[in-house]
């Protein structure tokens, strides 16, 4: 109870150590407390990881967990363990759940003991369903004295005295050493066709999961109900408004694409949480799942050229560093940076001599993107970004303009005469079908634009950190600007990583 609750803070000389299938065990139990004892006692987060914000609610009782839940036949699932150690000590927990058949429903008993699912076997009601519940398959399950592996190939005895299996989630997609899939194993086949049900666990929004689902639960769960060629009977998950919102809005989703309603779905930087930004492999992913509009920050090379890349430095998106260029470094006062700058370097250098850097925003908590993509794809000149925007099934591009005022006086380069130039070449002033939207936040940029009557949309970037933004301020925005861009930041705040207000610029 140490890790969930506040029983070492209330009773701190009730520490006890016991031996539990074979393994010592020191901490608090409950077998060492009344439950009078335990009204003292409160829950706590037992993840430490988590908001403690929801700590301090009170021990339940079996029996008193229907009072609380606001549904007149609540479907309970207990899950009982270490039923051997009970009845060491003189409990007994088939009788206890016996003796409370007839106060609380109870559709669903799990156990990882099958003797103590044989012993209640038949004495329970007809509708309660049984379910083993699998470990990890070297350890030993000691009411058989056979290892959860060793099941796995007599499922047919598993039916002979439970109606279901619950198995970790690995079980049925193995994972590999740096946290990929490997293809899915037979288990849901066989268990169904031994008459099982097969419950997958494990789910939870803010563990680590394999780097193919992009860290997106929802992915994950569609897995495991439909994506992967079969469907498991149930899922049992510590964040279940997922698996809900999983189940009942994406299962079975036709994955055909006829046209685009709003809101618009926008890459950033390509699909970058997968692969490094602005790469042909992030743009074809951001494509094929689906986003709307793709964007291209525009940077300059030495030559002139027009590029797709996330940042003017490229110590932030290659890996110039550890090349011979990385002796062209020098401080750039006019962008606030130190570093090798892609107007350092031509084309040639970069698309020849540079490999892309994924980018990975949280790696100081060590959540790190798609290891094995880290220097993969190919960057792209502006016009191969533009070919393939028309070619490909998109409402639209966005084009991003950087650091204007700084190319135009150092460089002799007007960035959005180039980029207009680039438009009509590329065959977007003679057509309809495509929207291109230009992202700034520069006004003076969609200012120039806005008076060359532009039929680009005009999207003007918000400062970071403004806040609420006063119905005047916005008025102004409109004279150059047909949307904003809003940080996240800026209109949801946050306290204790909790939301607790929303500002009016979006309403």
């Amino acid at each position: 109870m140490q890790n969930c609750t506040s029983v070492a803070q209330r009773y701190p000389t009730r520490k006890r150590t016991y031996v539990i299938d074979g393994v010592r065990k020191t901490g608090w139990f409950a077998l060492d407390f009344t439950m009078a004892e335990l009204q003292s006692v409160f829950l706590t987060q037992a993840i430490w990881s988590r908001s403690p914000r929801f700590d301090g609610y009170s021990i339940l009782s079996v029996t008193e967990l229907p009072s609380i839940l606001d549904v007149k036949q609540p479907s309970v699932w207990l899950n009982v363990q270490h039923d051997i150690f009970y009845k060491e000590h003189g409990l007994n927990m088939r009788n206890y759940i016996l003796s409370i058949q007839k106060n609380v429903s109870v559709d669903y008993i799990s156990s990882p003991e099958l003797g103590f699912l044989q012993n209640i076997s038949g004495r329970v009601h007809r509708k309660t369903k049984l379910v083993f519940r699998f470990l990890d398959k070297d350890l030993l399950d000691y009411s058989i004295h056979q290892t959860y592996g060793s099941f796995l190939s007599n499922l047919t005895f598993v039916k002979s005295i439970a109606s279901g299996i619950m198995v970790p989630k690995i079980y049925i997609w193995p994972v590999t050493k740096d946290n990929y899939l490997q293809p899915p194993t037979s288990i849901v086949a066989e268990a169904h066709s031994a008459g099982l049900e097969i419950y997958a666990s494990d789910f939870a929004n803010d563990r680590i999961i394999p780097y193919n689902y992009s860290y997106d639960p929802l992915a994950e769960y569609l897995n495991f109900i439909s994506d992967g060629g079969f469907s498991v009977d149930g899922v049992l998950s510590e964040h279940p408004i997922t698996a809900s919102e999983a189940i009942g809005c994406f299962a079975n989703l036709n994955s055909s694409k006829t046209d685009h309603g709003e809101p618009l779905i926008i890459s950033h930087n390509g699909a970058s949480g997968d692969y490094p930004d602005c790469t042909d492999l992030a743009y074809h992913s951001a494509i094929n799942d689906g986003a709307d509009v793709i964007d291209c920050p525009v940077q300059v090379t030495s030559d002139g050229t027009l590029m797709c890349m996330s940042s003017i430095n490229l110590l932030d998106t290659t890996n110039v560093q550890r090349t011979p260029f990385s002796s062209r470094a020098s401080v750039v006062s006019e962008i606030q940076a130190t570093g090798v700058f892609t107007f350092n370097l031509t084309w040639d250098d970069i698309n020849s001599s540079l490999q892309p850097k994924i980018s990975s925003p949280l790696s100081q908590y060590y959540i790190i993107r798609n290891p094995r993509y880290t220097n993969q794809g190919k960057f792209l000149k502006l016009s191969d970004f533009l070919a393939m925007g028309m070619d490909k099934d998109l409402s639209g591009v966005m084009i991003i303009i950087e650091n204007a005022a700084f190319l135009a006086k150092s460089l002799g380069i007007d960035i959005v005469d180039s980029i207009n130039a680039a438009l009509s070449v590329a065959g977007y002033d003679n057509q309809t079908a495509k929207e291109v939207l230009i992202q700034s936040k520069d006004s003076a940029v969609l200012f120039k634009l806005k008076q060359q009557k532009t039929k680009c949309k005009l999207v003007y970037t918000l400062p970071s950190g403004i806040g609420d933004v006063s119905t005047s301020s916005l008025e102004a925005v409109k004279k150059f600007a047909d949307a904003v861009v809003v940080d996240k930041a800026n209109s949801i705040f946050t306290s204790k990583v909790l939301i607790v207000s929303s500002d009016r610029t979006i309403l």
